[in-house]
């Protein structure tokens, strides 16, 4: 789409909104959406003939002397106006259920969307801008239907019959003086106005990229606090502010250039066609209504191009916001089911990684040839230094990534042929860095298996021995845990992780450092607790402390990104390697911290 002209862009979003407004499987909305246009019809088809009540209102009156026609005329006239107004709030109650539903459907798929992205996006996106597209995308679609359906095309519309009219009652001086003052106003209006959304476009620039800044800030305020940076994310955002300040009043100041120049370029209309008609007025080809008539014309077209210049701005914004959110949603997955996969079906739950290259990029490889077995029941824990790759074994098995070469294989089917939902259902995941969501423990918990009841939760809870902790707080599984769960503390959250773990009753486990956030007491308890669970389970055990993993029934030892000693404790303390030192090192630190 970047390399499309803007036309195409525009074109391009325009037909992906109207799939929205033309739902095949919606009637209804179908049949309100002609019902607004017909009612928009018949309100600029009564607008147009206003001026002729008002004309033949003031004829009577000049004429004759007597009340009674035109008041009758009077009478009309207003009622014609009423009449107007209420087409339009009647067109605007109708199509109120096509926008919203439009709006609806084009927010829901976007979330939706997002959620189908690989972690490869999510890792490289920035939250709050993301945020930003989607809000103004959704709020631009009201505004561009409205105004494009309601405004743009009626006038134009409009501006084409009154011309018409003024050629057939009058002569073409009078369609032409009309015709090239509303032209000359538009064409002023829309050069101008394009010439000041470089300003709108670098406000909008600096208000995404400081209210990045902030959500950025906030998340991390523990480390803005650590480091006593305050002062330094203030500069940062400020500086943002102080762009979006300079280009905000160019934007004003230029603003009022443009209503200088509309308002003479009306005037100078208003004074020729008044000219004229005062000219026949006194010839006696035209009469006082006509006068008045032309008059109210030409203002009657002047009130809705009074708000061009803006409409023109927002409208074009809203397409180029609305671009950016169907920008989004044309974003394709690095990761995506096949066109063929069906879902996984776990009898035994074995996991097989055969032959496995990964890289998440060309120039560092991760995983070299990775090839074990995890039998069913088994657990299994890999072990390594720091960045050899434990993690993204997990990430791999959960298929957040594709690998590069070899397979991975559940009870024997690639996880590549099967459907990713089927696969994530089968796979219970402890992440190492635990984020909760910003509701209450209960949730958090129940987040595991939303269905569930809540005798089931607190047997989870209780598993992941933090029942006596919640138990204790006085709105206990109500409490709310905070942004991010930053009200609990570290082991607090592992443990709500595990026990929303431990109630999706998965076939297979992972845990990740699950441990990790732990003091050695309550370790020693979840892994009794993680050991029930993991019984007659498929397991993979990622872990820094060997002192967690000495009862696998198989430890892998990962160094760069190869496995280079595998089995059991004692065999590998036994052959004096890798695994050996990294032992005798834990056990003389425990020893020093003793």
């Amino acid at each position: 789409m970047k390399n499309e002209p803007p036309e195409a862009g525009t074109w391009k979003t325009l037909k992906s909104l109207g799939g929205y407004l033309w739902l095949a499987d919606r009637w209804d909305l179908r049949i309100r959406f002609l019902m607004a246009l017909f009612l928009l019809a018949c309100s600029k088809l009564l607008n147009v003939y206003v001026p002729f009540l008002l004309k033949d209102a003031i004829d009577s009156m000049s004429g004759t002397g007597v009340l009674i026609l035109p008041a009758a005329v009077i009478f009309a006239y207003g009622s014609a106006r009423v009449t107007v107004q209420l087409f339009g709030e009647l067109r605007d109650f109708i199509f109120a259920n096509v926008i919203q539903n439009a709006i609806r459907m084009i927010a829901l798929r976007t979330f939706k969307h997002l959620h189908s992205l690989s972690l490869e996006f999510h890792l490289a996106r920035q939250t709050g801008g993301l945020t930003r597209v989607i809000e103004r995308g959704t709020r631009a679609i009201q505004f561009v239907l409205n105004f494009m359906t309601f405004n743009v095309v009626p006038t134009l519309f409009e501006i084409a019959l009154v011309t018409a009219i003024m050629v057939y009652k009058f002569n073409w001086v009078f369609a032409a003086v009309i015709f090239f003052t509303i032209a000359g106003y538009i064409f002023l209006t829309l050069a101008v106005t394009e010439w000041r959304l470089k300003f709108r476009r670098e406000m909008n620039d600096q208000e995404s990229k400081a209210n990045s800044k902030v959500v950025d800030s906030l998340l991390n305020f523990e480390t803005v606090k650590y480091f006593g940076n305050e002062d330094h994310e203030y500069s940062r955002y400020d500086h943002n502010l102080a762009r979006y300040e300079f280009a905000a009043v160019q934007s004003q100041s230029s603003l009022s250039l443009l209503n200088v120049l509309q308002g003479a370029v009306i005037g100078l209309g208003l004074v020729i066609i008044m000219t004229l008609a005062g000219k026949g007025v006194v010839a006696g080809t035209m009469t006082v209504g006509d006068f008045v008539m032309v008059n109210a014309f030409l203002i009657q077209l002047y009130l809705p191009l009074g708000f061009l210049g803006f409409v023109y701005r927002e409208i074009k914004q809203g397409l180029i916001d609305m671009d950016k959110m169907f920008e989004l949603i044309g974003v394709s997955s690095s990761v995506s089911d096949a066109p063929d996969a069906k879902p996984l079906v776990v009898d035994t739950a074995s996991v097989e990684f055969e032959g496995v290259c990964f890289s998440y990029n060309k120039d560092r490889e991760i995983l070299k040839n990775i090839s074990f077995t995890v039998h069913p029941g088994e657990t299994v824990a890999i072990v390594g230094p720091s960045g050899s790759g434990k993690s993204t074994l997990s990430r791999l098995l959960f298929r957040f990534y594709d690998i590069n070469a070899g397979r991975i294989k559940i009870d024997g089917s690639d996880i590549r042929t099967v459907t990713q939902s089927s696969l994530r259902d089968a796979i219970g995941v402890v992440p190492q860095d635990t984020v909760l969501f910003n509701d209450t423990i209960g949730y958090n918990i129940l987040y595991g298996k939303p269905a569930a009841s809540m005798e089931t939760m607190h047997s989870a809870a209780k598993h992941a021995k933090i029942d006596a902790f919640i138990d204790g707080l006085p709105k206990k599984y109500e409490t709310e845990v905070g942004e991010r769960g930053l009200k609990l503390s570290g082991g607090e959250k592992q443990r709500v992780a595990i026990a929303r773990t431990i109630l999706k009753e998965s076939k297979i486990l992972v845990f990740d450092e699950a441990t990790s956030a732990l003091d050695s007491h309550t370790e020693k308890e979840i892994q009794a607790s993680l050991r029930e669970v993991s019984e007659n389970r498929t397991t993979m055990v990622i872990a820094h402390r060997l002192s967690t993993i000495v009862d696998a029934d198989q430890i892998l030892v990962l160094k760069g990104g190869e496995i280079v000693e595998r089995g059991r404790h004692a065999e590998l303390l036994a052959r004096n390697g890798e695994y050996s030192g990294m032992w005798a090192k834990q056990q003389e630190d425990s020893a020093e911290a003793s």
